[in-house]
């Protein structure tokens, strides 16, 4: 297969993962499933970028996010200060960070969600790790 060939169908399918955003079943099951469905299409660099797309699946999807941050909002959760960056995959400490519920019409499973910096979060509660920032 020509580079040119697999860099298109490796870019097809990172765009194709926004579309199941809304599924449930959290980031490392969508991590798996893209990492095999890259390395069908792909092999190993098409296992590697499928694992990172597949992983955004689970999370509250881009048309949703301004609704959920106004109920973030109206909720007036406190707001963990935390002092180092504030991305995907920081895992937040064990005390002193309080999680809530995500509302069910959000389509989010296995998620809580927290305030870090006056910015909402969806977190996995069992690691604490940061899976989708609410801009």
């Amino acid at each position: 297969m020509s580079k040119k060939l697999l860099m298109a169908v490796t870019v097809a399918c990172v765009a194709s993962t926004g579309a199941f955003a809304q599924s449930g079943g959290g980031v490392a099951a969508g991590a798996t499933t893209g990492a095999v469905g890259g390395a069908v299409i792909g092999g190993p660099i098409g296992a590697a970028v499928g694992g990172v797309a597949g992983a955004i699946v689970g999370g509250i999807a881009d048309q949703q996010q301004p609704q959920f941050r106004q109920y973030v909002v109206t909720q007036r959760p406190a707001s963990y200060a935390y002092t180092n960056e504030v991305s995907v995959g920081t895992v937040l400490p064990a005390d002193g960070v309080t999680y809530y519920e995500v509302p069910a019409e959000y389509n989010v499973q296995g998620y809580r969600y927290t305030v870090v910096n006056d910015t909402p979060v969806l977190v996995e509660p069992g690691t604490r790790r940061i899976v989708q920032i609410i801009p």
